[in-house]
């Protein structure tokens, strides 16, 4: 009986002691892997590769949802086959199943609203503004919308939730891990671009994805980081998937003749224009529903019913319009039913967009993109000297022109095309249409459909460049709290007895209410010629040139050098005048040197 005790004591013994050191090890273990991480890159190339397979689980869930929710909800003859490669579906399902699908999402929104979750921050917006911090929960609702939206036939794409997703989950992993603010941008490109490259089976184009959109600048280090990541995530895809997404099946020429390159850049600019009627077309719907009042609920059942009125005319509206790209680049279209095509699915995208289905128009601008390179083809044979080039050739340069000029990422869409043709010879003509493409729509338009969303917002997002530095070196940051204070009233003299010569350079004036006043300079009141009978308020400068605290350092060295002065005041805001603390402008050039230093450092891969 006793031998019994002890040998339950030291086993209670041992299981405490198993106990305590797996909590040692797994509260301790985000700071070993965050020290590992800073010290050596083989590390975080490690941690980009888990975040790859981490996307690449996500890319099939989400892949899965939406699949199954074709099936059941359109009575699709085959699991394997997508919504919008049907020639046919029952026009009941067509037209009820977007306008209930609407409904749902109708009502998710004002749910969302209520509870004032509805500003959800994309990778992009992260990594410009908020060095790669984005939410989890935000970016699994993002991802489940998204999946909805395309399983009940909004004309939307899923690659928006894919990159949330992706993103989001890559973020909450370097967050947990406390990562440096570089380190987590680079991690949240790391897990949107594997996303991508695994929804595509095209690494490079990921790859290209995450720094191109969503990292914003090129360097070494970090291309090799999101290049893994992508790898990893690809790869992931293809064991879940069963090989992932096959090539396009389109007949290329072997050799791409020379006459063929203007016609591409051609096509190119063309591209560019239609992708600007887009997203125009996007944003003046959206204006107009929110002019006219229209409840948010209500907004999702107006798309649902054109998206189903259309959808009841041809399924290749519907959907992302992924599964269609793949069939009908093997079908001979007439010019005409082309152009109609290319009319019915931009009208359904934009309203679903516009009304609220939650998605993106990257996979809608590849389809929409091989239609007009279908028509323009069309066009193209036509002339005497260039009817030896197949209309396959038009419709993959027009594609991924039309998606540059929607999505930007000119080496994404040129990877793009190399990965999903496997035809090297046409690589040159898809970049130089990518490159009009983009051109075009900088010069006459400026922006993606991404930033141009974030411009109509208000925010000054041009792309993923951080920027959020400037925003986060704010005023109140750099302010000294600790300032030489005096009033208004106060003579000459007595302020000479205060402020001897030496002791500051500077001191702020307070007026009878204890609101600021201006500045005083000890140098100017200790000059022979000032009466020591004679209170400081005459030399009291800078009564209306003071900084307030959220102010940006930029914002800053602009005050600077309108006031024509080296110190400023930080007050609490222009009504109350509550001094905080004060500014100088050489601190405050210093620590912008330092940021742009650090910046430049990170793109140098120092």
């Amino acid at each position: 009986m006793a031998s019994s005790t002890v040998q339950h004591r030291s086993n209670s013994r041992w299981w405490s002691a198993l106990r305590r050191r797996i909590a040692a090890i797994t509260v301790d273990a985000p700071m070993h892997v965050r020290a590992l991480v800073r010290t050596d890159e083989i590390w975080l190339a490690m941690l980009a590769a888990v975040v790859g397979v981490l996307s690449g689980f996500c890319v099939y869930l989400m892949d899965f949802l939406s699949h199954h929710f074709h099936f059941w909800f359109f009575a699709l003859p085959n699991l394997d086959e997508g919504l919008s490669q049907q020639t046919h579906i029952d026009p009941l399902r067509a037209i009820f199943v977007p306008i209930l699908g609407g409904a749902v999402l109708g009502s998710v929104a004002w749910l969302l609203g209520r509870y004032r979750m509805t500003n959800f921050v994309d990778p992009v917006e992260a990594n410009a503004l908020y060095g790669g911090k984005m939410s989890l929960r935000d970016s699994i609702i993002v991802a489940m919308q998204t999946s909805f939206s395309n399983g009940v036939g909004g004309s939307v794409g899923q690659e928006a939730g894919y990159a949330q997703f992706g993103g989001g989950l890559a973020s909450w992993v370097g967050q947990h891990l406390r990562l440096r603010r570089n380190d987590l941008r680079v991690l949240v490109g790391c897990g949107a671009g594997a996303a991508i490259g695994g929804a595509f089976n095209a690494p490079l184009c990921g790859a290209f994805y995450g720094i191109e959109l969503v990292i914003g600048t090129y360097s070494l280090p970090t291309l090799t980081m999101v290049v893994i990541s992508s790898l990893s995530g690809t790869l992931a895809v293809e064991l879940l998937m069963n090989g992932g997404v096959r090539p396009l099946n389109v007949v290329l020429p072997t050799h791409t003749p020379g006459y063929a390159y203007p016609l591409a850049v051609l096509l190119g600019i063309i591209a560019g224009f239609v992708g600007i009627a887009i997203m125009r077309a996007v944003t003046s719907l959206e204006a107009v529903f929110r002019r006219t009042g229209v409840p948010i609920w209500l907004r999702p059942i107006i798309g649902g019913v054109v998206v189903g009125l259309l959808g009841s005319i041809t399924p290749k509206v519907m959907a992302s319009g992924n599964s269609s790209l793949h069939t009908q680049l093997a079908v001979v279209y007439p010019f005409m039913l082309a152009v109609a095509l290319l009319v019915m699915k931009s009208t359904a995208s934009a309203f679903s967009i516009a009304t609220g289905f939650r998605g993106g128009l990257f996979f809608a601008a590849l389809f929409m993109g091989s239609l007009l390179g279908r028509a323009y083809g069309d066009v193209a044979v036509m002339l005497p000297f260039a009817h030896g080039v197949p209309i396959g050739f038009y419709a993959v340069v027009g594609m991924a022109a039309l998606a540059t000029s929607i999505v930007s990422g000119t080496m994404t869409m040129t990877f793009l095309t190399l990965e999903s043709t496997n035809n090297f010879s046409i690589t040159i003509a898809v970049l130089m249409a990518a490159i009009a493409a983009s051109l075009t729509v900088r010069r006459f338009f400026g922006y993606s459909f991404t930033t141009w969303r974030f411009h109509l917002r208000g925010e000054t997002i041009r792309s993923a460049v951080d920027i959020g530095w400037i925003h986060n070196l704010t005023v109140g940051r750099m302010m000294r709290r600790n300032q030489y204070i005096t009033q208004e009233t106060t003579a000459i003299a007595d302020f000479k007895t205060e402020f001897p010569l030496g002791r500051t350079q500077y001191v702020v004036v307070l007026d009878e209410n204890q609101h600021y006043a201006g500045l005083a300079y000890p140098s100017e009141v200790h000059a022979p010629d000032a009466a020591a009978e004679d209170s400081i308020q005459h030399l009291v400068r800078h009564r209306d040139d003071f900084l307030v605290p959220q102010a940006t350092v930029k914002e800053a060295i602009r005050a600077f050098e309108k006031a024509e002065c080296d110190v400023l005041a930080v007050i609490d805001g222009e009504e109350t005048r509550q001094v905080l603390g004060v500014l100088t402008e050489q601190y405050a050039l210093r620590r912008y040197s330092e940021e742009l230093d650090q910046r430049r450092r990170e793109l140098s891969g120092e």
